[in-house]
């Protein structure tokens, strides 16, 4: 199609697909597929559920993945990256009252005992212990108000500041990942109100919530693009880990302490289902049972999450709805790589000393996840001609990659020569060569 200012090239095609080749590209947009109606979303128990290609964030089945919700202990998946990226498991750290008189779940702590941060992360992955991510927020937010005091001294005024800093980083890490609607008020998840005033004076509130949607995409992050991912899994893939408080000798070193404590891992699906990587329960009375998870197997990682997912007495359906979304992956979906080789006319130069300009794209792996209804199209936008100057390695159009419609990945068009202008002053270096020569 030739339109005044492009030649628009389409390469239309349905799972029509060239070999891997160099170079990974990471999407630009992404959005879910409408399929609520799926018989596979039919059989879930959860009221909101989200399957998702964890390599770049595509949804790949969904029920209600956008509705607002609770996340109950889910939220910890978030404390504990943030905690690896923003502290060192080395750091020791101290119990306020606030974080000591947190509510069961917990390790049952005592004001001024003494942790290292690194033992606390198993605590809150393994048991989800609710003091546990007090004490981790606190210290990393007392760190963030740049005083670097100890929670132990902490009035509760002061406790509660310092973890409602480490909330704020937490939604904006959220927002970083392209979360766009959770809001995090406690590191423990358990169910939270927040009353402020809004941009136009008037009093609002939100609730501690995510969609499934936003809450696939964390843990898409901590297992594949955080700089701690390996930390994450070796901490959550723990089976049984023990630990003890510290005191400081005379020293002033630190030596373990008189209190023994042991953790064992309660996501029981690890060894459900081969190829499962990690995962988080998470149970309020206003929340339910929720659970995020990831697994990998056959070249292929899924993301999944449930929210809502029945209450008392059935804490099995998450086991239930998690095998089904896992399974309906693994069948329906094979990696492809989408990148489509275009045939590229040498776009006209004016006022050059070449006609023409070769253009040339870098060839790139483009892989993802697809199923047999996935539609793929190129639309390579090139300019219809070029005014000399033109330097090599110029970005001029873009190859962009459309699945269902929806934009996933750019590769830039470039110049492939430099076409100097056609000058006075070039035409008499010609002829004067020409003379000497």
């Amino acid at each position: 199609m030739r339109t005044k200012f492009f030649h628009v090239i389409v390469l239309s095609c349905i799972l029509a697909l060239s070999p891997a080749v160099l170079f990974p590209v990471r999407p630009l947009e992404v959005s879910a597929r409408e399929n609520d109606e799926n018989s596979t979303t039919s059989e879930l128990y959860a009221l909101s559920a989200v399957l998702m290609d964890a390599d770049n964030g595509r949804i790949l089945l969904q029920k209600n993945a956008s509705e607002v919700l609770p996340m109950a202990s889910t939220t910890k998946i978030m404390t504990c990256i943030l905690a690896l990226e923003q502290a060192s498991p080395d750091d020791y750290v101290s119990v306020s009252s606030y974080a000591a008189g947190m509510p069961k779940v917990h390790l049952g702590v005592s004001r001024g005992q003494v942790f290292r941060l690194g033992d606390l992360l198993y605590s809150l992955m393994l048991e989800s212990h609710n003091d546990s991510a007090a004490i981790i927020a606190e210290h990393v937010g007392n760190c963030l108000d740049g005083g670097g005091k100890r929670s132990a001294d902490n009035s509760e005024e002061e406790s509660r500041a310092a973890v409602l800093r480490f909330a704020a980083l937490m939604n904006a890490k959220a927002e970083e990942i392209g979360c766009t609607d959770t809001f995090f008020i406690t590191p423990n998840g358990l169910d939270a109100i927040m009353t402020y005033t809004d941009d136009e004076g008037n009093e609002a509130q939100r609730q501690h919530s995510t969609t499934a949607g936003d809450l696939a995409r964390i843990m898409s992050y901590c297992i594949t693009d955080s700089p701690k991912k390996e930390d994450f899994l070796a901490i959550t893939r723990t089976p049984n880990y023990s630990f003890t408080d510290y005191k400081l000798g005379e020293d002033n070193q630190w030596l373990t302490g008189s209190r023994q404590f042991s953790c064992t891992n309660h996501n029981a699906f690890l060894n459900m289902m081969e190829g499962a990587l990690t995962g988080k329960t998470g149970f309020t009375g206003k929340a339910g049972y929720c659970y995020v998870g990831a697994l990998s197997r056959e070249g292929k990682t899924f993301s999944i999450a449930l929210l809502a997912c029945g209450w008392p007495n059935h804490k099995s359906w998450k086991w239930h709805d998690a095998k089904l979304l896992y399974e309906y992956g693994l069948a329906n979906y094979e990696k492809r790589n989408i990148y489509e080789k275009a045939e590229l006319a040498p776009v006209p130069v004016t006022g050059g000393i070449q006609a023409e300009m070769p253009l040339q794209v870098q060839e790139q792996e483009i892989s993802l996840l697809l199923c047999d209804q996935d539609e793929v199209r190129m639309e390579a936008e090139i300019p219809e001609t070029m005014e000399a100057p033109v330097q090599a390695g110029k970005t001029v159009g873009f190859e962009t990659y459309y699945v269902n419609g929806e934009v996933y990945a750019q590769l830039p068009i470039t110049t492939a020569a430099d076409v100097l202008a056609l000058t006075y002053r070039y035409c008499l270096d010609c002829i004067l060569e020409l003379f000497w020569l």
